[in-house]
């Protein structure tokens, strides 16, 4: 494959990038330029740390001792509560908000423990989502440690204190800041669930981006912000970016692992408090959104046209986002010298704020009359920007194994370019490719983001109508709709790895 083929995956992103930041610059440079920070933008920071910060130790350190406690007790429905803590991994944004309002809300079972408007709701959102990603990351080091080790310590009868500290902390001690800087930077950049629960004073710098484009249009004071907002991202994305491209979790490779501490009466105790702890926030939010939803569900003609739509669009990331990935992927090999700025190229929807890359699009194609047409494709884009991460994490490190397997014998019977592609890559990288496919359209499928900043007049989408509905005090249609949009996510995720073992 000749070197400018490969430079073009790079250029795409890049441009995608310019095409969303010159504009507003332009137009902020005819203004008067943007100012430095105020006191507005720096409290919008702080809040931004200080949320993602208690985001993440709420999320991170209950899940070192929930992790730990799955990976030493057995008991009947362990494999079952794995799965459904897997559940939320796949959830869309706007389900869960409905599952957490139904429960915690004014008309909720729990109506009253906490306020959801506000940095609890949002704090109580992300543990929801971080809490089970963290486990199952910190879970799997732990059930891959030796058994010969567990051993060694129940012959030397080592106390609780001293397994942690032989055993299960040097397992833990790689992965568990990788993990943390995974979660802070999610959190620091969510949008929805800060666009939904906060207000005023609970405000990131993503949303108040947004608002100083969509509802003030003071692109001056949106530069600063976006400003702060890269150079915090380069900061995380350097922290996580080797958490971002760890390889895909697995969780039926050593569930069988036998240990033999944790089997006191105390020790179970605790160690099934934290279990169910840990249940009781992710369980009652799926038995909610599961409950509302048979009750009321109801597949009309406005629900298939959103499931069209968002179909639609979900193929178009797809298109997109696949060729990328492996443009991205290849260009890796091919320039090992640029290796980690072609990494954080692919995390461009995460540095580069998405409201901005949006407005910016907007402003550039707002002389051509694209209509409808026009919005979908450039949703499907900014789909495939923020999908493009973790796609480059399951295609890079396969397409990179299939090149070394490959490589000698290619070059010895002089298999080069298009026939390399079909002939030896593309049918090795059957399943890798596949799961991506899945993985984008489940990204895709919920999100909200883009359809919030780039949505046209009479688009609408599931996660879209279902945010509709709640703002029109609709929660019994809103209930249903929530139902199809999570079984059809849940699904397409459970595809995708299916296809993470198909090779």
């Amino acid at each position: 494959m000749r070197k400018y083929v490969l430079l073009l995956p790079p250029l795409f992103v890049l441009s995608a990038i310019a095409l969303g930041l010159l504009p507003l610059v332009g137009f902020a440079w005819a203004q008067g330029g943007w100012f430095y920070p105020d006191a507005y933008a720096l409290r919008v920071l702080q809040f931004t740390l200080i949320q993602a910060g208690l985001s993440t130790l709420l999320s991170v350190v209950p899940a070192i001792f929930v992790a730990r406690a799955l990976a030493r007790q057995v008991f009947w429905g362990r494999s079952v509560l794995l799965a459904l803590f897997a559940v939320p991994l796949s959830l869309p944004v706007i389900v869960a908000i409905f599952g957490l309002t139904g429960l915690y809300g004014t008309a909720g079972i729990f109506a009253g423990w906490i306020n959801l408007y506000g940095i609890g709701g949002i704090l109580l959102a992300h543990v929801f989502f971080n809490l089970p990603l963290a486990t199952r990351l910190l879970l799997e080091p732990l059930i891959d440690e030796p058994a010969d080790g567990h051993c060694l310590a129940a012959q030397l009868n080592f106390t609780d204190l001293a397994v942690w500290r032989h055993l299960d902390w040097p397992a833990l001690k790689p992965v568990l800041p990788r993990v943390a800087a995974l979660v802070f930077l999610l959190c620091a950049s969510s949008f929805v669930i800060v666009l939904l629960f906060g207000g005023p004073q609970a405000t990131t710098l993503e949303v108040a981006i947004f608002q100083s484009l969509r509802m003030d249009f003071d692109v001056s004071r949106a530069l600063t912000l976006t400003t702060l907002q890269i150079a915090l991202s380069v900061i995380m994305v350097w922290a996580a970016a080797k958490a971002l491209f760890l390889p895909t979790t697995r969780y039926s490779s050593n569930l069988s692992l036998l240990r033999y501490d944790g089997k006191t009466g105390v020790l179970r105790l605790v160690d099934f408090c934290f279990i169910a702890a840990a249940s009781f926030l992710v369980l009652p939010v799926l038995a909610s959104v599961l409950a509302q939803g048979l009750l009321h569900l109801d597949f009309n003609s406005g629900t298939a046209k959103a499931l069209l739509t968002s179909l639609v669009i979900a193929l178009l990331s797809s298109i997109l986002a696949l060729p990328l990935a492996w443009g991205l992927a290849r260009a890796q090999l091919r320039f090992g010298e640029w290796r980690g700025s072609l990494t954080g190229l692919s995390l461009a929807g995460y540095v580069v704020p998405p409201a901005v890359l949006a407005t910016g699009w907007f402003l550039a194609f707002r002389n051509f009359d694209g209509g409808l047409p026009l919005a979908v494709l450039l949703i499907a884009a900014l789909n495939a920007l923020m999908a493009l991460p973790f796609l480059m994490a399951i295609v890079a490190p396969a397409l990179h194994k299939a090149i070394q397997r490959h490589d000698m014998l290619c070059e010895q019977l002089n298999i080069r370019g298009w026939n390399r592609f079909k002939l030896i890559e593309l049918p090795t990288m059957r399943g890798p490719l596949a799961q991506a496919t899945m993985m984008t359209l489940v990204l895709s499928l919920g999100d909200l983001t883009a359809v919030t900043l780039l949505g046209a007049q009479g688009l609408t989408t599931l996660p879209s109508l279902v945010q509709q509905q709640m703002g029109h005090y609709q929660s019994d249609a809103a209930g249903g709709t929530a139902l199809v949009l999570a079984a059809i996510c849940l699904v397409t995720s459970l595809v995708a790895q299916r296809f993470a073992k198909w090779t």
